[in-house]
Formats: C-alpha cells, structure tokens, sequence
C-alpha cells in the first residue's frame, strides 16, 4: 500500500554520518521534518540534490524544519559527502533498505535506487510526497511549496 498525505509518517531510526541514532518521532511535537531519499553518495544527481538542501538549509532552519537525508551508504561514505560539500543536517544510513521499503521508494529500471521527498508535519503527519529520479534539483523546492501552506502551523526556530 502506497503512502498518502494524511497519513502518520511511519517511524525508523537510523545511524546519521557520525554513528549517532535518529528516529522520526524524536522529532513529532517539536518541528517538521523534510526526508529525502537519495540514490548514493557523490554522484552528479545526488551531490545538486544535496547541495540544493544544503543552500535552502536557513529557509528551512528559520522556521524550525528539520531536515534528513537517506541512502544506502555507509555512514563513513556519509560523513566524508558531507564534510566534502558541507552539508549542515543529518545523512541516515540504510544499509538494508528497510526504510526505503517502509516509506514505498522504488528503483528506477529496477536497478538505481529510488529518489523520493516527503514533507512530514510537526504531528508526525505526512503532508507531502515528491518523487523525481530525474529532476534532483526540484525536491527542494516542491518541499518549500509544501512547507508553505503549513508556514504559520510552525514553531519558530530559536
């Protein structure tokens, strides 16, 4: 069963680039959250993908969003993407792919892992789902528009 806005975003918790444990539901009563799912670390597609979160990173700071990114790669692939391009906010690790499974993420060609953005609300609810293997670059800004309309529904970030 696909997932739909409405529904409560299911819980994971997954090693970030640094080894340290993050679950969603840390999260739920405290801020939204914007995950995106990415094929691998340092590729063309990846890297403006992640750099596109990385530049937007105040916009979504400002109003207290949190934001995570998950691939199959192995937290010392994280940690060294995200000191290479400076990306300010956690990279999960899911070795399996349980999470991306959990979430319905699909490859492309059945070969390339899927590339996937939700936008999940301070409720633990999701409010947006945004799937674009080949246009990287957009998941920031649809994530943006959806966080728009919930803009007042935010706490501010202090």
């Amino acid at each position: 069963m696909a997932l739909k806005p409405g529904q409560p975003a299911p819980d994971f918790e997954l090693p970030d680039q640094s080894g340290d444990l993050v679950r969603l539901s840390q999260f739920r009563g405290q801020s939204a959250v914007v995950i995106f799912f990415y094929p691998k670390d340092d590729t063309t597609g990846c890297t403006k993908e992640a750099c596109g979160f990385r530049d937007r990173f105040e916009t979504f700071q400002a109003k207290g969003v949190q934001i995570l990114g998950i691939s199959s790669d192995s937290t010392a692939s994280h940690q060294q993407f995200a000191a290479k391009f400076g990306l300010p906010y956690s990279l999960l690790s899911d070795a399996n792919g349980r999470v991306r499974k959990l979430y319905g993420v699909r490859s492309t060609f059945g070969v390339i892992p899927g590339r996937a953005s939700f936008v999940i609300d301070r409720d633990g609810l999701l409010r947006s789902i945004f799937s674009s293997q080949f246009q990287p670059e957009r998941h920031v800004e649809e994530a943006l528009r959806a966080l728009v309309g919930q803009i007042s529904d935010l706490p501010s970030h202090r």
